[in-house]
């Protein structure tokens, strides 16, 4: 097996299940040298003790984030590579990006109390970038909502399930959440002196409906650098799209960088594990090479 990267995980500073520390050990274990903590809205995991313990592991990383934008009237994520971590301008964009998730929480809470969901507003509350997937995990999880659940779904369903069925646009507990778009993300990066991808296009295909035309025409507005063309998509029934060979040619077609990312966030059996190990995902040594020249430059 040949050099492993992974440029999209997320950990317990936004909605993933492990600390960073623990994203580390994880790459570590999985044979993974070299990768990016991606968390959304915020970048308080950089920090010099964790770039120290990944020194220490073997692990070298780049300085990644995920911000959420809105295009074609969807949820369109952008990644930001090897910006400047120090940063004051960035820290307080950030911070901005936060508090919108922050009222959004309050909102939808008010309607999912009026459809008789029970949600812990004020320990989500002091999260500093709270998700959807927080508050549908909190909803799923909190035996006060089984009956509710079951009467809704015949289960309980998992988030990605609850907020596709109860949160997201057209849903009952939709709130339509004060946004940014692809391209002003990309400014807040490239301020920073931050390389822009697109996350997961192969998601806003199968989840979201975009066409390539779409696809096409976002990356101009955001003027990427790069698409997440490695990528395998797992839908609300499990089942998983792994159309890389397609992203790759389109990154070519269009001059684009062609990254990979797992988009971690726990060891369920379903997703992708960090470093794509469980997946039909493989890059030559030549593309990884232009990958780190590219976003590193």
């Amino acid at each position: 097996m040949g050099k492993l990267i992974d440029l999209h995980m997320h950990t317990n500073v936004s909605d993933g299940a492990f600390s960073p520390k623990e994203v580390i050990d994880e790459a570590k274990k999985n044979g993974v040298s070299l990768i990016s903590i991606t968390d959304h809205d915020i970048i308080d995991e950089y920090t010099d003790e964790l770039f120290d313990y990944a020194k220490s592991k073997g692990i070298e990383i780049i300085p990644g984030i995920e911000i959420s934008t809105k295009s074609h009237g969807v949820g369109i994520h952008v990644l930001g590579y090897n910006f400047n971590v120090h940063s004051k301008e960035l820290k307080e964009d950030l911070f901005d990006l936060r508090n919108i998730r922050h009222k959004y929480l309050h909102d939808v809470g008010d309607k999912l109390k009026d459809l008789g969901y029970i949600l812990n507003v004020d320990e989500l509350d002091k999260i500093k970038a709270v998700t959807k997937a927080h508050i549908a995990l909190d909803i799923v999880n909190n035996p006060e909502n089984k009956e509710k659940l079951l009467k809704e779904f015949n289960h309980i369903p998992s988030k990605g399930e609850f907020i596709e069925t109860i949160m997201n646009e057209g849903c009952p507990a939709y709130v339509e959440k004060r946004t940014i778009t692809p391209a002003d993300a990309a400014r807040i990066i490239r301020k920073a002196r931050g390389k822009v991808v697109l996350a997961h296009p192969v998601a806003y295909i199968h989840q979201d409906n975009l066409t390539d035309k779409d696809i096409s025409e976002i990356v101009q507005e955001m003027n990427a650098d790069g698409i997440e063309a490695n990528y395998v998509f797992l839908d609300r029934n499990r089942k998983k799209f792994n159309e890389s060979e397609r992203w790759n040619k389109f990154a070519k077609e269009h001059n684009l960088l062609a990254t990979v990312g797992s988009d971690f966030h726990n060891n369920d059996e379903f997703h992708s594990k960090i470093g794509l190990i469980n997946e039909d995902v493989h890059l030559t040594d030549e593309e990884i090479e232009n990958i780190l020249n590219t976003l590193t430059k």
